[in-house]
């Protein structure tokens, strides 16, 4: 990693301005939008997979698909009626069993991204139910959040996979304390991307993305009021939503960050430095795609 500036390059409004999204054009159809598959929630957290799911509709993606514990999935499929909706096998403590996989082989070719974790409960079912279905999805992008990041117990990630851990969710994941992590952030995202073969953003104060190669970014512009309950599968979704559009793995997470904490912001204004709710984020994203998109003429960002 000698050849990797020992500091992470600052993600601003003026950087991704120069590093457009995918663009399909006017004339597109939902299908050159890409699909994205959204496999969240339990019957404690069925609201996980409903924010990462309209999340995901919200950053532009063309075609959803919710997969969802049994006893919740005709719930979210009232509550969001632009989603195709599939009940899967649960455990009793609500964890998702590996013989759900089979109900997911068949939307597999057409899925550009998917979003696992969200909501999830029991994680030594669901990680191994995660272990399970990757090989599914081996031509999309994975968004693993919450529980589903415990598939990287099971070593590096031979496919494109970003990760979305806080320091408590890290120190779970790589036995470091949160102290540890907290001393020194960037270099505990440089060293996981690397073990884990995976885009990691680690989330924060100040929250860094980092390749396996070492590539760098940190955003320090968030707002106090996203340190709430649904932020981080909100985040998840605006992810795996820019990755079904065509965003490879760091463009997406960088767009992801951005646009997250810039929908905070925006309603910090309106409605004060706390209080607002995580379902109110991702309303606010169409409107600040667009304003990033007049910013700047485009022109490639050097990674």
């Amino acid at each position: 990693m000698a050849a990797v500036a020992t500091k992470a390059r600052a993600l601003t409004s003026a950087v991704l301005a120069r590093w457009p999204l995918p663009d399909a054009g006017e004339s597109a159809d939902k299908e050159s939008r890409g699909h994205v598959l959204v496999v969240a929630g339990s019957h404690e957290m069925p609201g996980a997979a409903l924010l990462a799911a309209v999340a995901a509709l919200r950053t532009g993606a063309g075609k959803l698909t919710i997969a969802a514990p049994r006893r919740v999935a005709e719930g979210l499929a009232l509550a969001i009626p632009e989603a195709r909706v599939l009940g899967l096998a649960e455990s009793r403590a609500g964890g998702f069993l590996q013989a759900g996989c089979k109900a997911l082989r068949p939307v597999a070719p057409s899925v550009a991204s998917v979003v696992l974790g969200p909501g999830m409960l029991d994680e030594r079912r669901s990680a191994a139910f995660v272990r399970a279905v990757l090989p599914c999805f081996r031509n999309s992008l994975t968004v693993l959040d919450a529980l589903a990041m415990s598939a990287a117990h099971g070593g590096p990630f031979d496919q494109p996979v970003v990760m979305t851990p806080h320091a408590g969710e890290m120190a779970h994941l790589s036995g470091l304390s949160k102290e540890t992590i907290n001393a020194d952030p960037l270099r505990v995202a440089r060293e996981a991307a690397a073990r884990w073969n995976a885009c990691v953003v680690l989330k924060g104060p100040t929250t860094y993305l980092a390749l396996p190669d070492g590539t760098a970014w940190r955003f320090d512009g968030g707002t106090a009021g996203l340190a709430t309950s649904g932020s981080g599968d909100t985040l998840a979704g605006l992810i795996g939503g820019l990755a079904a559009r065509g965003a490879p793995p760091l463009q997406a997470a960088a767009w992801g960050v951005l646009l997250h904490a810039h929908a905070g912001h925006a309603l910090r204004k309106r409605q004060g430095p706390l209080g607002y709710l995580a379902r109110e984020l991702s309303g606010e994203v169409p409107a600040l795609m667009a304003q990033l998109a007049r910013r700047d003429q485009p022109r490639t960002v050097r990674r």
